[in-house]
């Protein structure tokens, strides 16, 4: 029988915009996670050294971010040095894994602490910094899906065309994305989850990413980022609509959760704030890369044996616009129900620390609303998913 698992606490920094004016742009990321894990652990009378690991995503792990960033922030931190860390890459869903293998961990009952988290500076490390200059393919993989695999933001249009979604619902969705999360900030629903950073030019504690003045009028007037010629000719079921206003921001974030069993939580006196109940990760086609949350709601419901009626509070990560229009179309769930605080659109995507912040907006979410079931999905690069469903306790 396996441990259960149970989210004691989760934070994250405010959303700070890409260079060149961004909030966050000039803290290092290491030092960005550094603070949020020093905001995590003063909220507890916990002894950071009976931490047994500490996971954390990365997805550009390449110059600032290169030397193990949760080991470094840890150290940073002035936390105990024998406390080991990891950095993972699931690409989008790299801290939605790390949340994963913690609890995986600790339900083999090989951890009984572990804080899962992420960061990604874009500011300071560009995307795709990784990779820069390389082919990440190989042959095999351009043979099998010759001509070519696309970028995101193709994979973005192709799926906008598969579901009929056309310019003005994406952005339609994009401007409800920055009015629901600009009501939550005005009504004070992210300030318990939040840690203020400090940064050379004074402290952060507010989401600089929202635009409470984003219009469809707006968004009509800027151009689809993505259309080329020769994509044009091979694709030509594409309208062209993706633009940088539906599409998620370019930010500079971090996340952290603290995790343990069931039974050391209680024996340490604090109060589990909700339950991981599933979990589950899958494929699906790498080309349309950004769909593999559909087949990910089916796997984790059946395994769950719950059904979406049972979920109180959806996130689907806003990559772009047309992910959850295209997810939206496939299940029969009140779109009020989908991203409620808004998403990615509104509040950035910082890929590492993504995951963490969005189950950190969620378990608040169902705090705040008395609910008992939330559903997280992320779309990846490659065309995975992850999937997790927590119970609210």
């Amino acid at each position: 029988m396996s441990t259960e698992v149970v989210i004691v606490d989760a934070v994250r920094t405010p959303m700070g915009r890409g260079r060149p004016n961004g909030a966050l742009a000039d803290i290092h990321p290491v030092d960005l996670l550094a603070q949020t894990f020093t905001g995590l652990l003063a909220r507890h009378d916990l002894d950071p050294g009976t931490v047994d690991d500490v996971l954390v995503g990365c997805v550009s792990q390449a110059g600032e971010q290169s030397a193990t960033p949760g080991r470094m922030a840890w150290l940073g931190a002035g936390l105990p040095a024998h406390v080991p860390a990891a950095t993972i890459d699931r690409k989008c869903g790299s801290s939605q894994q790390a949340i994963h293998f913690a609890a995986q961990a600790i339900m083999a009952g090989c951890y009984d602490i572990a804080i899962a988290g992420g960061v990604e500076s874009m500011s300071r490390v560009a995307m795709g910094s990784a990779r820069m200059g390389a082919d990440p393919y190989g042959s095999q993989v351009a043979e099998r899906f010759a001509p070519g695999l696309v970028s995101q933001g193709v994979a973005a249009e192709l799926v906008a065309a598969a579901w009929k979604i056309d310019r003005t619902a994406l952005d339609e969705y994009s401007v409800r994305s920055h009015r629901l999360a600009a009501a939550a900030q005005h009504a004070g629903l992210f300030d318990r989850e939040i840690i203020g950073v400090r940064t050379p030019d004074g402290p952060v504690d507010r989401d600089e990413t929202i635009r409470p003045d984003s219009s469809v009028e707006g968004l009509a007037a800027l151009r689809a980022v993505f259309r080329r010629d020769d994509l044009a000719e091979r694709f030509p079921q594409i309208t062209w609509s993706v633009t940088a206003g539906n599409s998620s921001q370019i930010t500079d974030g971090a996340s952290a959760l603290l995790l343990m069993s069931r039974a050391r939580c209680e024996e340490l006196g604090l109060t589990p704030r909700a339950r991981v109940r599933a979990m589950a990760v899958c494929g699906d086609d790498p080309l349309l890369m950004l769909t593999a949350p559909i087949p990910a709601t089916r796997r984790i419901l059946e395994r769950s044996g719950l059904g979406l009626d049972d979920i109180d509070h959806i996130e689907i990560n806003e990559a772009f616009a047309s992910v959850p229009l295209a997810w939206l179309a496939e299940f029969d769930v009140d779109p009020a129900r989908v991203n409620p605080r808004g998403g990615a659109i509104a509040l950035g995507h910082p890929l590492g620390a993504s995951g963490a912040r969005i189950m950190t907006s969620m378990l608040h979410a169902l705090e705040d609303d008395d609910r008992r079931f939330g559903l997280q999905l992320m779309c990846e690069a490659g065309g995975m998913a992850n999937a997790t469903i927590i119970e609210r306790l």
